[in-house]
């Protein structure tokens, strides 16, 4: 065999490790990316300290072992009381991103609970709480209020207590032009406007910020058990923990 054929031959494997090389570091920096940036989450090795404010009875909100994930929180309501939520962290208007949490609930009335509200302040004069999710009587819905305070269902299913549900919202903050997006148990869910994407108000007041736990008046006990919430840039990285 001639010199020149083997010339040949080893630089055409020296362009194909080339080329192997170059795309194996741009499927890396792709999957990188595609693992997207969490902008926050609490951690239950830290403890409560970890939300901005914890607005419960004293030693009614904390860290428990959960049979099916782990370290979570449990926040309980006891009768008699308005809430037991945490708050954090605050939020930016024009901003977008994602949320991601598993959450089980047992409700000892037939009252309805706020499990997760995107709460602004002022209360009054405002939508409040621009996006929540209740539970009542086996109900899980999802809702977005408007500048005048009225409520928007936008989707609805059948819950039981003690019954692990996962849950994503993608969010971009918006006085009348914020969007919202959601997933219920790792599917995509079409809101009742028959869209999966609403664009309504997201974002109202002086500050925003986002609420776990339990709200509103009771005459039973109530339990949100949930896992740390996680906000990202992903939806990947969202859920991963979820």
């Amino acid at each position: 065999m001639s010199l020149l054929p083997r010339r040949r031959k080893a630089a055409a494997a020296a362009a194909a490790l080339a080329t192997f090389a170059t795309l194996a570091a741009t499927c890396g920096q792709a999957s990188a990316a595609d693992a997207g940036k969490v902008l926050w989450t609490p951690s239950t090795s830290t403890g409560p300290s970890s939300f901005k404010a914890v607005q419960c009875a004293a030693g009614n909100f904390g860290v428990v072992k959960d049979s099916v994930k782990g370290s979570v929180w449990r926040a309980f309501q006891a009768a008699g009381e308005e809430r037991c939520e945490t708050l954090s962290p605050d939020l930016k208007e024009g901003d977008t991103f994602y949320l991601g949490w598993s959450s089980k609930v047992d409700v000892k009335d037939t009252n309805s609970r706020y499990v997760f509200q995107l709460k602004c302040s002022p209360s009054t004069d405002t939508a409040n709480h621009p996006i929540e999710i209740d539970i009542a009587n086996g109900r899980v819905r999802l809702q977005e209020w408007d500048t005048a305070h009225v409520s928007h269902s936008l989707w609805t299913a059948q819950t039981a207590n003690n019954t692990w549900h996962s849950y994503a919202l993608k969010i971009r903050l918006g006085r009348t032009d914020g969007t919202i997006d959601f997933w219920f148990d790792g599917v995509k869910q079409t809101f009742t406007t028959g869209s999966g994407t609403f664009k309504g108000t997201t974002w109202d007041g002086d500050r925003n910020y986002l609420k776990w736990g339990s709200y509103h008046e009771s005459t039973g006990d109530a339990t949100n058990t949930f896992t740390s919430p996680v906000m990202a840039t992903t939806l990947e990285a969202a859920t991963a923990g979820s």
